[in-house]
């Protein structure tokens, strides 16, 4: 999968179901990942083009959207997300 973070034009290469945190971190990625658990929100990003389907957000990381990013459908935070398909993301960070 093809994950290109659009601030900087990056593109990371990755396996089918990787994390991004673990992929993303490993190759110096402009994403900055905090707890790596879903609670800090420090690696929010919007997933800005996708060419498949991206797994949902569970009810945990719904929650802390709707605190930090409550106007942006396309917010998601970076740790929770596994590469599922080629995707293109802007780096917003911790609000």
């Amino acid at each position: 999968m093809k994950i290109e973070i659009s601030n900087n034009g990056a593109i990371f290469e990755m396996d089918k179901d990787a994390a991004l945190s673990n992929e993303l971190n490993a190759s110096n990625s402009p994403v900055l990942f905090g707890c790596r658990t879903g609670i800090c929100g420090t690696c929010l990003v919007t997933i800005d083009e996708v060419d498949g389907e991206v797994t949902p957000p569970s009810s945990d990381e719904k929650e802390l959207l709707e605190i930090i990013a409550p106007d942006n459908s396309n917010a998601r935070l970076a740790c929770m997300i596994k590469a599922s398909c080629n995707m293109k993301l802007t780096y917003i960070g911790e609000k």
